[in-house]
């Protein structure tokens, strides 16, 4: 699979922020069939930086229920937390 297939786009949220201070860490929505070595593949070459590790999240698909009647579905989604090594550093807004 290609890295620009694997990560699909950064999230940027208050949580992802206080890790990527704290930690060194930078969370992305991923493919839900990419795994950890492609991940990590797909950073190092996107960024070129190095990758230290990847931990995963996974989260399933839900019905969309009301009154106990299911009327739709929820999309389930894959999340990537990459650990930068020491000095390595991604800005998604620079100059801003």
């Amino acid at each position: 699979m290609e890295f620009t297939q694997v990560l699909l786009k950064p999230l940027i949220t208050e949580k992802t922020t206080f890790v990527k201070e704290g930690a060194n860490q930078v969370a992305f929505l991923v493919h839900p069939r990419a795994n950890k070595l492609e991940i990590k593949q797909a950073v190092e070459k996107a960024f070129n930086v190095e990758v230290k590790a990847v931990n995963v999240v996974r989260k399933a698909p839900a019905n969309r229920e009301r009154q106990g009647r299911v009327i739709g579905r929820k999309p389930g989604w894959k999340k990537a937390y990459v650990t930068l090594a020491e000095g390595a550093k991604i800005e998604f807004f620079e100059g801003v």
